[in-house]
């Protein structure tokens, strides 16, 4: 009788699921045109954007039509699950109904000819969404262990899949699609999936992206925990891909923790093995972090000898020269990004002020928030080494912003300056800001703009 009770459990659930799949057909994509929900993605309000409203008046059962309520209004779906009372059908049938709108996604995005940079970043953020959805049910449904065991397979297909595509983001980028608050809350859900399997080539992609998004919200420890397993697992099924990403992962993480020597033995293992497969993407990578990390020690050891520094810029401008050939716009942005720290280092604004221009254009087009925000911060420093101070402001508000926007630990360093421009320049300072209103709406928008003078308060409250 129980396996006769799953049978039919699970004939009414696939029914269930196909019957609402063709009602939600129609408008899988449709959301995309309406221009009034603003830019793409699945953060923000039901009002701005995000088709989790819309799926929600297609869907003729409580439990998915709950489900997307929830996630439209950014409440809690653990708290959602956790109190719904369902059975195996309802699960079957969401599965079905969330399968075919996450493959319907990618497979749409994936043929955006016209842009396929635009395509990839909400694949992306497509595949990234669905785990993180049954990674949150699967934590919600505790207490009903068999519930959770198969959210958790989901989830792990989700990843199998995810890991297989080209694009997947062994360097970065998923800074393109989420706000801080929602990355920070999927992360702490992402990895527990990851528990219940051994090694494999999927995991160890999982963990790298977890890896590279921890250090960029500051938690170093949770990143280099992150990727020392991710690299024995890659090493393990042999993907040299993703062996040499974690390498290099490993080599920034250890400038942030200011350990240059490790930093150093990390970039130039990717040096090598990058070479020796013909990994353009890591080679790049690893020539910027090798240098970055020589440039770092040799201020750290108080080094005069320009010949150091000269090596170690060379390796920077050769990492920037191999990712300006491949077209590669994040590799390109962290290349530009690190000559420009560097020559800041070496007290050389000017110089500073030519790569981090550049470095915050190629952020730009390659749409990571992280590195954008990063740019700005130091172009700031930059003129205000200068005495620019207009431009200081605007670089500095920008960076501010998007680094916090992302959780990123940088921002304070950026409002720390910024405090102390407006202790300098009084009312002058408001004025600077006004008059720049026009350049920095096209980049944050109105609630962007009306937020910095907010975080500059929340700044000198947190000291």
């Amino acid at each position: 009788p129980d396996l006769e009770k799953d049978l039919q459990q699970f004939a009414t659930g696939i029914t269930k699921g196909l019957d609402a799949w063709q009602r939600l057909q129609p408008y899988l994509v449709s959301w995309i045109y309406d221009q009034s929900r603003g830019q793409l993605g699945f953060g923000g309000t039901p009002e701005q954007r995000g088709p989790w409203i819309l799926w929600a008046k297609q869907v003729n059962s409580s439990f998915p039509e709950g489900l997307f309520n929830t996630i439209a209004l950014e409440k809690s779906i653990v708290e959602f699950a956790s109190k719904a009372s369902i059975e195996a059908s309802n699960l079957v049938e969401l599965v079905l109904i969330l399968q075919c709108l996450q493959r319907g996604l990618v497979e749409w995005f994936d043929k955006l000819i016209y842009d396929a940079k635009v395509g990839a970043k909400l694949s992306i953020s497509t595949f990234l969404t669905f785990a993180t959805i049954w990674c949150q049910l699967a934590n919600g449904f505790q207490a009903r262990p068999r519930l959770t065991n198969s959210c958790f397979q989901v989830a792990l297909q989700i990843f199998r899949a995810f890991s297989q595509q080209e694009y997947f983001p062994l360097y970065g980028g998923i800074f393109a699609s989420f706000s801080g608050e929602y990355l920070q809350n999927a992360l702490s859900y992402l990895d527990a999936p990851l528990q219940i399997v051994k090694g494999t080539q999927a995991k160890a992609r999982i963990l790298t992206l977890l890896g590279y998004s921890q250090q960029t919200l500051g938690e170093n420890l949770k990143a280099m925990e992150f990727h020392k397993k991710a690299l024995e697992i890659a090493q393990e099924t042999e993907d040299k891909f993703c062996e040499i990403a974690n390498l290099n992962h490993l080599s920034r993480t250890c400038v942030a923790m200011q350990d240059y020597s490790e930093a150093i033995n990390y970039s130039q293992r990717a040096l090598m093995f990058s070479r020796q497969i013909g990994d353009k993407k890591g080679e790049a990578n690893a020539l910027a972090n090798l240098g970055f990390s020589e440039v770092f020690q040799a201020r750290q050891q108080e080094m005069m000898e320009t010949e150091i520094y000269e090596n170690a810029i060379n390796y920077l401008q050769q990492g920037l020269k191999l990712s300006e050939s491949l077209g590669d716009g994040q590799s390109k942005s962290l290349c530009f990004s690190s000559l420009g720290i560097a020559f800041m280092v070496l007290e050389k604004p000017e110089e500073a002020l030519l790569y981090l221009v550049g470095g915050w254009q190629a952020a730009q087009y390659s749409g990571d928030l992280y590195l954008q925000g990063l740019n700005l911060a130091y172009l700031a420093q930059a003129y205000y080494s200068l005495q620019n101070l207009e431009q200081a402001i605007f670089a500095g508000c920008l960076g501010m912003y998007l680094l916090e926007q992302i959780g990123a630990n940088e921002w304070r360093q950026t409002a720390g300056l910024m405090v102390v421009l407006k202790g300098q320049l009084g009312e002058d300072f408001n004025d600077i800001l006004d008059r720049k209103r026009s350049e920095i709406l096209p980049v944050i928008g109105v609630d962007g703009y009306d937020y910095i003078s907010e975080l500059l308060v929340k700044y000198q409250q947190s000291l």
